[in-house]
């Protein structure tokens, strides 16, 4: 069984065995039927994925990973706020009449800071730092602007992210607000796996540790039969993860530029109801 689904259904089967419910909660979010989208949650969840072991892809059901990817170059390599640049729909409820969610995610990476190297985004930043100053312990990003909330459409759920060389190994830690476990958790997995990736192959580095930090993990009411479901699939070992070793610029990678052979996963028939 591959790791991320041991992690996976550890999680899961903590949130519904343990977890809290908000059912008394006024909660903002709601089903497409104007029902609200009430939760069973864990609070301050801590998942580790040693990326030198073996790529964090659930076999559990499939993992639309080249979309996950491309949402990924849209944020972080685009630094884009416009779903008319995204190959995807996942975006589209929050967009307006234009297709821009606003100042959130890419365009927080986007924006510039004066350094006394000169001006540079947050992505440039990590970049610079990690080939001229590895040792530091100042390599992070954050999205979460609070003079910009009151612009962006969603409010960043996946919000910072802190790097950290060792030896020549590159770790990160990701930093989330929120987590949908059904929808969302192994997609944000997925993408910043592959983040860590990407920047390590550029800094000459290898991909280590990815911690992933959950403040409010959750499953949604209409989602807990789907999981229960989920957790007895049967099991299958992970895949093969590779990355094009001739792309050595960050803003080169395109999201052919990654193979994941020999994936198999249970199938997996249930429609996923997203709370907006």
């Amino acid at each position: 069984m591959a790791i991320a689904d041991r992690i996976f259904r550890r999680t899961c089967l903590d949130i519904l065995e343990h977890g809290v419910r908000d059912d008394a909660l006024t909660v903002r979010p709601h089903w497409a039927d104007g029902t609200p989208a009430h939760t069973m949650k864990k609070f301050g969840v801590v998942n580790r994925y040693d990326l030198s072991q073996e790529f964090p892809i659930l076999t559990l059901r499939r993992t639309y990973w080249k979309s996950a990817v491309d949402e990924l170059l849209w944020i972080w390599q685009k630094k884009s706020n416009n779903v008319h640049e995204l190959s995807s729909h996942i975006w589209d409820a929050w967009a307006d009449e234009n297709g821009s969610i606003g100042k959130a995610y890419g365009y927080q990476l986007g924006v510039k800071h004066h350094y006394k190297e000169g001006d540079m985004d947050q992505v440039d930043r990590v970049l610079y730092d990690l080939k001229h100053n590895p040792a530091s312990r100042r390599i992070l990003t954050n999205l979460y602007n609070f003079a910009d909330l009151s612009e962006m459409a969603l409010y960043p759920c996946a919000y910072s992210m802190t790097f950290n060389v060792s030896g020549n190994r590159l770790n990160a830690i990701l930093n989330q607000r929120s987590q949908d476990m059904l929808a969302a958790n192994n997609w944000n997995v997925v993408q910043y796996a592959v983040l860590l990736h990407m920047f390590a192959q550029v800094s000459g580095l290898q991909a280590g540790e990815l911690v992933h930090v959950i403040a409010d993990c959750h499953i949604y009411d209409r989602h807990i039969p789907i999981i229960e479901r989920m957790l007895d699939a049967p099991e299958h070992p992970a895949p093969t993860f590779t990355v094009d070793p001739a792309v050595t610029d960050f803003y080169a990678f395109t999201k052919d530029s990654f193979r994941l052979e020999h994936y198999e996963y249970a199938p997996f028939e249930d429609q996923i109801p997203i709370a907006i």
